[in-house]
């Protein structure tokens, strides 16, 4: 895996271990030209998004897609953000939340907008998980729009949505957690 002239993790779904992850040129920087590539702080991210992902796994919640501008060749990227595949029941009805609140010491799983909070020196207002882990993963439900638009104004998924540079606006890979 390296990236492309763009400077994004070429087109197409990767699935990885958490092992895997964090020996891959996203954290390591190896192949990647940047002396101020920060591995530690990529590492860091990886750290707190197992540790979600392991929330949402406990709770039989598979797959969990991450991405954002980890997946592009920013020395420091602010954060991972991603999406999982959620029924629509277990949404809907608040029972999912719920369930990872329960699990997360920081009770962080929330998208409510009026729980978003301003960080300093960021214009967006930020979720709880956010402030805690640095790492914003959302539900998804297939076949139900993400309410994020593409350049003709067309309703996206959040796979498709995802699998898109906001820096660029090209296609871009995704990683697809995998458990052990």
């Amino acid at each position: 895996m390296e990236f492309t002239h763009d400077g994004l993790l070429p087109p197409g779904e990767y699935p990885l271990r958490f092992a895997k992850l964090r020996a891959s040129m996203l954290v390591t920087g190896d192949g990647v030209d940047s002396p101020t590539w920060d591995a530690d702080w990529r590492g860091h991210l990886v750290d707190q998004l197992e540790v979600l992902t392991r929330q949402l796994w406990a709770e039989g919640i598979d797959p969990v897609f991450a991405d954002g501008s980890f997946v592009e060749d920013k020395d420091h990227p602010n954060d991972i953000d991603g999406y999982f595949e959620a029924p629509l029941d277990r949404l809907a009805s608040g029972e999912l939340q719920r369930a990872l609140n329960l699990r997360d010491p920081h009770k962080c799983w929330t998208w409510l907008p009026a729980a978003r909070r301003p960080y300093r020196g960021y214009p967006k207002l930020q979720l709880p998980m956010w402030h805690r882990y640095r790492v914003e993963l959302y539900p998804h439900v297939p076949q139900l729009f993400s309410g994020i638009t593409d350049e003709l104004g067309n309703q996206l998924e959040f796979p498709a949505a995802f699998r898109r540079s906001r820096r660029s606006g090209g296609p871009r890979g995704i990683i697809r957690l995998t458990q052990d």
